[in-house]
């Protein structure tokens, strides 16, 4: 863009001295280095964090499915990229293992209960020990807990989803046998409830940021597109600044400036929920301050919308 101010005036003063409208003496000829320098220092640098820009990307959570139980899958009835309700089947695992445990379980709790009767009425009939009926209560109690955890069991060859969304590359297929160890994932949710747009800022342009100023963005995805939001919020911390816990002391490492993520909530609801994860593009945040560059930024943003159309990159 300032290459362009630049040769625009260029092309004034060339008319200028064409038409013998001034003559071009020594201050027109270092006029470029003066009009040069001021577009840097006046405009344009001030303008990376009165208008600050940066690379906006579109992201989902993925919960990665590990089933609670392991056991032979009989039935993947879900299919990859489809839309799914919280609580919809995505795979069955083999009930029967399961199912025998918890007729075996009440078949046992049934007869504790029969013996814990009887014992209580020799008891009460002063015919039989205290003892005994506290060892069959203990019993029934402890039935009854290996019963619901059988249940749960049980429940748990079902894997449903977790929320709305889809899942996506489903490998998974009858006849498999699937563990519940948190490593093996065998399927990767993608939960489209909420799409999080996040901007990546350099730190000494995000001086000024703050929750509710007005965002610009344009996606690779639709392009030629101008789409508007607010900021919601600067992400807190940045991987470069986590400290992990170690048992040693601390160890000297080269410092970078990492940008600074910038969460942003897109107006259009409609856009978000066909967004797919992943989405590129570029976004400009609005600050309050060196507003007179907003219209730059703004001419900016649509020439990349614009240039979308021909640019992967």
């Amino acid at each position: 863009m300032i290459v362009f101010l630049f040769n625009i005036y260029l092309a004034i003063l060339f008319c200028l001295v064409w038409l013998k409208i001034i003559r071009f003496n020594l201050f027109w000829k270092l006029s470029p280095v003066f009009v040069l320098l001021l577009l840097l220092v006046g405009l344009f640098i001030p303008m990376q964090w009165g208008a600050p820009s940066g690379p906006a990307l579109a992201i989902r959570q993925s919960v990665q499915i590990v089933p609670d139980v392991a056991g032979e899958v009989i039935d993947v009835p879900v299919d990859p990229n489809t839309p799914l309700k919280a609580n919809d089947v995505l795979f069955r695992i083999d009930p029967i293992p399961f199912q025998a445990q918890v007729d075996a379980l009440e078949a046992q709790l049934k007869f504790a209960e029969l013996r814990l009767t009887q014992m209580s009425e020799l008891a009460a009939k002063q015919a039989g020990r205290t003892f005994d009926v506290e060892q069959r209560d203990a019993e029934v109690k402890q039935l009854r807990g290996q019963l619901a955890g059988a249940k749960w069991n049980l429940e748990k060859t079902i894997v449903r989803a977790p929320a709305d969304g889809y899942v996506t590359n489903v490998a998974l297929r009858k006849g498999a046998r699937v563990a519940s160890l948190p490593l093996s994932p065998v399927m990767a949710f993608i939960e489209t409830a909420e799409t999080v747009v996040g901007v990546e800022i350099p730190q000494t342009n995000a001086r000024y940021i703050q929750p509710g100023q007005p965002v610009e963005i344009t996606f690779k995805f639709l392009p030629g597109r101008i789409f508007t939001g607010k900021v919601e919020t600067m992400l807190q911390a940045v991987s470069s600044g986590q400290v992990q816990p170690s048992g040693q002391a601390v160890t000297p490492r080269d410092v970078q400036s990492a940008p600074f993520i910038i969460r942003i909530k897109l107006d259009d609801v409609d856009l978000l929920r066909r967004l797919p994860a992943g989405s590129t593009g570029e976004a400009a945040i609005f600050t309050d301050h060196v507003k007179v560059a907003h219209v730059i930024r703004k001419v900016m943003l649509r020439m990349t919308a614009i240039l979308n159309f021909i640019n992967p990159f």
